[in-house]
């Protein structure tokens, strides 16, 4: 790897002639929709001063830290930095803009993984931090560049926000001006009353669409095709970015950009809330939502979907999962891409459902018609009463099960019962069309980890139904209560997940289900069979057990009492009410709750052969 540090000065000062970014408020009145906000700013108005901070190569690929001009704010330059990366020698390509998540980094991992596939890319330090060989700024470091310490030897230029405060974790003054529109009182914000110019939301895609600029400028980009993607806070980012710019021609939200319509602040709502900005796309889109999204919810997709003005979407819903995904889910943010901004990929259409509430026996039934334009691999059904429309509560949105359900393809449609536990709450159903991919794909995921994807999945739309609404079509309850959890045949696995596919350890919240909620009194029992001698780490939520498996071809028998089960701080588990995860696993790490004194604590071990084998997870009644 070869490496130039270039240093290049940048007076801070402004001189006088040189006029604000935006403008004045007339009579002191702020902004109040959307097209006011963003009414009279130019992205391209201002140059851009690029300073290069750090220069290297590394598989062909040249890789910059860099600095540029945001624009002049209460009479100070901020500006934005960030990584750049594309192949040498690369021409008219295509360029993608980088958005990071809440505690993230600019990367330049994103940079490399992008720029083998033939991008330019930029990732963008909104918040400060940046990810790169030798030159990695974390908040202590973002910390040191505010607080103007050049002596320390940590000390690294990174964006400068001026005279304004849009950092993240930490923000400079421990304010937050994401949630919380500020009144215009601190020194920091832009405009002296409550406006949506002062909110760091409003900031930041400003600072995105000067990203834009910095990438049509760039020798070796086409500026005809510019595409945007983000992560959690990033996603939200990118959904305003590609609403306030016609320049983006292909948008990719991840867990994000479809949820904040619930600001109890009526200005946020209709100024930098997602609703005003998702009835403004009208480029491609695909959103990344995982169903168990704390950020991005599920019950909320269908509603954006219906605000956007873009015909040309898709949506991707991996189950169980909460603000991370699996390679299938991870890589259609390149397929995507690839389709809009190469014309090298070519998306299935969106599956069509259908829900029959009146079939036979009073059990609804689910019917999916995909696009079999590529190879189908498999066509799941995933359905729960565990959600609630509207503004949903967090923490249940995370911990919901999704019942899966078997189909069987009938003359190119697959269809499928749901059985349903009762019939007052709700009903939420969707399908995930599993297609194979020509060849592997490999790039940077939600966090920036390598993957590599051999198939991909589409998503319909959730299908949501009212208990009322089901009652009246004379559903019937069938799912009845059970003791057993799980038998292990099957596509048992379809009900669990895990972060980590290449390895063993799972998890399930199923237990959070009515069905199978623990009865008073009982045990966990279950049995399994490890080829070696290792510890088996059972986890409820917050607590875990360790288990001595013996090792060997015998079948070893397990029962455990809440008692078993300690948390960080060892305190023993007090029964099993409310429990909602359960995770089987080679070892695990058990943090301390919040306000809870105490170290992390490390539970099993390094696991030594076969993966085990488990029979007969069940509830046993203790006697």
């Amino acid at each position: 790897m070869r490496t130039i540090i270039l240093a290049i000065g940048i007076l801070h000062s402004v001189s006088s002639a040189e006029a604000e970014s935006l403008s004045q408020l007339i009579d002191g009145r702020a902004p109040a929709s959307h097209d006011e906000l963003w009414a009279d700013f130019d992205p391209r108005a201002e140059p851009l001063e690029v300073e290069v901070l750090k220069e290297w190569e590394e598989d062909d690929i040249l890789l910059r830290v860099v600095r540029f001009r945001i624009g002049i704010f209460k009479g100070q330059r901020a500006k934005l930095a960030g990584i750049y990366g594309f192949p040498r020698g690369g021409e008219n390509l295509p360029g993608l803009l980088q958005i990071h998540g809440g505690g993230q980094y600019a990367d330049h991992k994103a940079c490399l993984r992008n720029a083998k596939r033939g991008y330019a890319t930029l990732s963008i330090a909104w918040a400060g931090r940046i990810s790169a060989p030798g030159y990695r700024v974390g908040p202590n470091e973002v910390k040191l560049f505010w607080e103007g310490k050049t002596d320390n030897p940590r000390h690294l230029q990174t964006t400068d926000w001026g005279a304004l405060d849009a950092y993240h974790a930490p923000s400079r003054n421990g304010k937050d001006a994401f949630v919380t529109i500020r009144n215009g009182s601190e020194d920091w914000t832009l405009d002296d009353v409550t406006s949506p110019r002062n909110s760091s939301w409003f900031l930041c895609t400003l600072a995105a669409r000067r990203g834009l600029t910095f990438l049509e400028q760039q020798s070796e980009v086409d500026p005809g095709r510019l595409g945007v993607y983000g992560h959690s806070m990033g996603g939200k980012l990118t959904v305003a970015t590609a609403a306030t710019d016609k320049r983006v021609q292909a948008a990719a939200p991840s867990c994000g950009g479809i949820s904040d319509r619930y600001n109890k602040t009526p200005l946020h709502r209709v100024t930098i809330g997602d609703s005003p900005a998702l009835k403004r796309i009208i480029c491609p889109i695909i959103f990344l939502s995982p169903a168990n999204d704390f950020h991005g919810r599920l019950g909320d997709l269908p509603t954006a979907i219906d605000e956007i003005k873009s015909s040309d979407w898709r949506v991707t819903c991996s189950p169980h999962h909460n603000h991370q995904d699996t390679p299938p889910y991870e890589v259609a943010t390149l397929l995507w891409m690839d389709q809009h901004l190469k014309k090298s990929f070519t998306f299935p259409e969106t599956p069509t459902t259908e829900l029959n509430l009146k079939a036979e026996g009073g059990v609804p039934v689910f019917s999916v018609l995909p696009d079999d334009s590529r190879t189908i691999e498999s066509v799941d059904v995933y359905h729960t009463q565990q959600g609630t429309p509207g503004a949903e509560n967090i923490h249940d949105a995370k911990h919901r099960f999704w019942h899966h359900a078997a189909t069987r393809k009938s003359n190119g449609r697959w269809s499928a019962k749901l059985p349903l536990a009762d019939t007052e709450r709700p009903l939420w159903v969707y399908a995930n069309v599993n297609y194979a991919l020509d060849e592997p794909v490999s790039g940077a995921g939600y966090y920036y980890g390598s993957f590599t994807a051999t198939n991909f999945n589409i998503s319909s739309l959730v299908t949501l139904v009212g208990s009322r609404q089901l009652r009246e079509a004379g559903v019937r309850p069938t799912l009845r209560r059970q003791h057993t959890i799980e038998d292990f045949n099957g596509d048992w696995k379809k009900e669990w997940f895990t972060y980590r596919p290449a390895e063993w350890a799972l998890s399930t919240l199923k237990i959070n289900a009515l069905p199978w909620k623990a009865p008073a009194g009982a045990s966990l029992a279950f049995r399994v069979q490890s080829p070696e001698t290792n510890t088996l780490v059972v986890r409820i939520d917050e607590h875990a057990a360790e288990v001595n498996l013996k090792g060997g071809t015998a079948w070893q028998s397990i029962e455990l009492t809440p008692a078993d089960f300690l948390s960080a701080t060892r305190k023993p588990l007090e029964n099993w009410n409310n429990a909602r995860l359960l995770k089987l696993s080679h070892a695990d790490r058990l943090r301390p709750r919040r306000g809870e004194k105490g170290q992390p604590r490390r539970v099993g071990a390094t696991w030594t052969g076969e993966p085990p084998k488990f029979r007969h997870l069940r509830w046993k009644h203790r006697r």
